[in-house]
C-alpha cells in the first residue's frame, strides 16, 4: 500500500498566504547569445535583476524581483514571460562564496513559497556562505502562470466536484470528463504558453537567472522533481556545471521515455515506481507504529501485523461508511501525503487515523485570514502532461489502475489516476529534451536519496547517478520524500564540503537520519535558525488530532506529485 499528498482536498479554504512579490524591475539587454547544447541560443550578460524586500509576512528577510525571459528560445524576440525570484543572502557576507539555486520540486512547485518555508533546513554553513535563490518557474505561481479560472472562487468550486481519485465506474465517467473539460478551459485561455512550460524551458531560464546573478557555473540543490531539472540543466549545459546536489531523484529515462508524444504503456509515475515507493514507505510506518507505544504513535495496535490488520480495517470500513467528509479517497490522500516527511508529520498521520478509527471526523482547521489565494492545481499538469507522456485513451486507467492496486496495495489508486489528466491535455511541449543524459560535466554531481522515499524511490537515485556521466550516489538510510525535508546531519556535512570545497563523499557513502520516527521529542529547526513560519504553512505547522492543513494551492507540496 501507498502514500499519498491528497490531489487538493478542499478542506476549508486556500491559505492567504499574503503577496508575494513587491513590484520589481528588470532591465535586459541584448548580452552576446551563446548557444546552448540544445540547438537554441541562450544569452544572459544582459539581465539585471532589481531586488527589493518581499511583500510576504512569511517572506521576512528575502528579497524578491522578476526576470524577462524568452517565451520561446528559438525565437527569442517575440513574447517575454515573467519569472518570480526570491533570495535569502549569505548571513555571513565575509565569508559569501557565491548564488546558489534551489528548486523545490513539483512539477511546477512556487519557489517564492518553498524556499521561505524549507531554508531553515539547509545547513547552517550553506547559509552563513550562499545567496540562496529560487523562483517561480514560467507556467507557475506569481511568475507568467497558467490560470484556467478567472477567480479562486471558480477553481475551488470546479475543484470540490472532483475526488482526489476515482472509486467505482460513475465516479470513473465524472472524473475522465472533468478532466477533459479542464483541459478545454486550459486550451482556450493560452494556448501558446502551455506549449512553452517544459523542464528544457525552465533549464534555459535557470541559465538566465545563473548569468543574471554573475556566477559563471551553477551552485543548485534540486529536489524531487528538481532533480530532473538538474539533470536536464546539466545535460543543455554540461559546461556551466559548478555544484548539483540531486535529493530525492526522477529517473530522466523513465520520465521521458522516447519523448512527450510517444505513447507508453505506463503512465509516468507507474513508470517511476511512485506506487511501489509509496507502498514501501508506508509497509515501514505501520512496522515501526506497530512496534511503539501508542504514546509514540496513537495508531499504535501493539504490533505490526496487528497495525497493519488495522489500517485495512479501517480503510474497508470508510469504502462503506464515510466519516463525515473524510471518504475513503480522501483518506488514502491524507496517508500519502502524511508519509513524505516524518517529523512531526507521521506522528500526526497515526493520529488521524487513530480519529477515524475511533469513528470521528478529524477537526478541520479554521481558513486563514485574509482573502482566497489562487489555487494553480493544473499548474503541475501544464509541466507533467507536456513534459512526460502518459497514455493517451482515458478509458485505458481502470485497468492500469488494477495493476497497480495489485502490486502495491491501496494507494497505488492515487498514482494511477494523477496521470490520467494528461490523456486529455491539449499541448505537449514545443521544445523538450530527451537526451542523452551523459554528456560530460565540468564539474561530478551530487546524488542523494533516501532508502525508503515515497514518491523518488530508491532506485530512482541509483538510475540517475548511473545515467548521468560523472555522479556520486550517497544514500540516506530513512524515511520520506528527500533528504532535505528529513534532515540529516552526516548529509548536511558532505554537502557542505562538496558545495565548499568541491570535495565528493567516498564511494558507497552513507547516512542516518538525525530524528527517528514516533521519536517522543523532535526539534524545532526553524526556531534554531531564527527564521519565521507562517502558522498557516504546511512545513512546521502541526494540530493535534487534526488533518494537517494543507492548503488547497501549489504552496502547499502535498497538492504537488513530488
Amino acid at each position: 500500500m501507498p502514500g499519498v499528498r491528497t490531489r487538493w482536498t478542499r478542506r476549508g479554504a486556500v491559505c492567504a498566504a499574503g503577496a508575494l512579490l513587491v513590484s520589481s524591475a528588470v532591465v535586459t539587454g541584448a548580452g552576446a547569445a551563446e548557444p546552448a547544447r540544445g540547438g537554441v541560443p541562450v544569452g544572459d550578460e544582459g539581465t539585471v535583476l532589481e531586488w527589493k524586500p518581499c511583500a510576504g509576512e512569511e517572506q521576512r528577510g528575502f528579497e524578491c524581483a522578476r526576470a524577462n525571459v524568452p517565451l520561446d528560445y528559438a525565437r527569442p524576440g517575440r513574447r517575454t514571460v515573467e519569472l518570480a525570484v526570491i533570495r535569502r543572502r549569505a548571513t555571513d557576507s565575509a565569508a559569501r562564496a557565491g548564488s546558489l539555486f534551489f528548486n523545490p520540486g513539483g512539477p511546477g512547485g512556487p519557489g517564492t513559497v518553498g524556499l521561505p518555508a524549507l531554508y531553515a533546513k539547509f545547513p547552517e554553513q550553506l547559509r552563513e556562505r550562499y545567496d540562496i535563490i529560487s523562483w517561480d518557474p514560467r507556467g507557475i505561481g506569481e511568475s507568467t502562470a497558467v490560470r484556467c479560472f478567472d477567480t479562486a472562487e471558480e477553481a475551488l468550486g470546479w475543484h470540490a466536484r472532483v475526488p482526489a481519485f476515482p472509486v467505482g465506474a460513475q465516479q470513473r465517467g465524472a472524473y475522465i470528463a472533468a478532466y477533459a473539460d479542464l483541459a478545454r478551459r486550459c486550451e482556450q485561455r493560452d494556448p501558446e504558453l502551455l506549449r512553452h512550460v517544459s523542464t528544457a524551458d525552465t533549464a534555459r531560464d535557470l541559465d538566465r537567472l545563473r548569468g543574471a546573478v554573475g556566477e559563471r557555473r551553477l551552485s543548485y540543490w534540486g529536489i524531487s522533481y528538481g532533480s530532473f531539472l538538474g539533470a536536464t540543466y546539466a545535460n543543455l549545459f554540461p559546461h556551466r556545471v559548478g555544484r548539483l546536489v540531486l535529493d530525492g531523484n526522477v529517473d530522466p529515462q523513465r520520465w521521458m521515455t522516447d519523448g512527450p508524444r510517444s505513447e507508453p504503456e505506463l503512465p509516468t509515475f507507474l513508470r517511476l515506481g511512485s506506487d511501489l515507493g509509496s507502498a514501501d514507505t508506508l509497509g515501514k510506518f505501520l512496522e515501526l507504529c506497530g512496534r511503539a507505544p501508542a504514546s509514540g504513535c496513537a495508531f499504535s495496535a501493539g504490533s505490526p501485523s496487528a497495525t497493519r490488520a488495522k489500517l485495512s480495517g479501517l480503510l474497508q470500513r470508510i469504502v462503506k461508511r464515510p466519516v463525515g467528509p473524510w471518504t475513503y479517497a480522501r483518506t488514502v490522500s491524507e496517508i500519502r501525503g502524511g508519509i513524505y516527511r516524518v517529523t512531526p508529520e507521521w506522528a500526526t498521520l497515526a493520529k488521524t487515523l487513530q480519529t477515524l478509527w475511533e469513528g470521528r471526523a478529524p477537526l478541520e482547521p479554521a481558513p486563514p485570514p485574509g482573502p482566497l489565494r489562487y489555487p494553480g492545481f493544473e499548474q503541475l499538469y501544464g509541466v507533467l502532461c507536456s513534459d512526460s507522456p502518459n497514455p493517451g485513451d482515458p478509458g485505458r486507467y481502470a485497468a492500469l489502475d488494477s495493476l497497480s492496486t495489485a502490486r502495491a496495495g491501496d494507494l497505488g489508486h492515487w498514482w494511477t489516476w494523477a496521470g490520467e489528466p494528461c490523456a486529455t491535455w491539449p499541448a505537449r511541449a514545443s521544445m523538450s529534451y530527451t537526451g542523452p543524459w551523459d554528456r560530460p560535466t565540468a564539474h561530478p554531481v551530487l546524488v542523494v536519496n533516501p532508502t525508503y522515499d515515497p514518491a523518488t524511490p530508491y532506485q530512482g537515485g541509483k538510475a540517475m547517478a548511473r545515467e548521468l556521466a560523472d555522479a556520486r550516489l550517497l544514500t540516506l538510510h530513512g524515511y520520506g520524500h528527500t533528504a532535505l525535508d528529513n534532515p540529516s546531519r552526516c548529509v548536511g556535512r558532505y554537502a557542505v564540503r562538496y558545495f565548499v570545497e568541491g570535495v565528493l563523499p567516498p564511494e558507497g557513502a552513507t547516512c542516518n537520519q538525525d530524528t527517528p520516527p514516533f521519536a517522543t521529542r523532535t526539534p524545532t529547526a526553524g526556531a534554531a535558525a531564527g527564521v519565521h513560519r507562517a502558522p498557516a504553512s504546511r512545513w512546521g505547522w502541526e494540530r493535534p488530532q487534526a488533518a494537517r492543513p494543507c492548503p488547497l494551492t501549489l504552496a502547499c507540496p502535498r497538492h504537488s506529485f513530488f
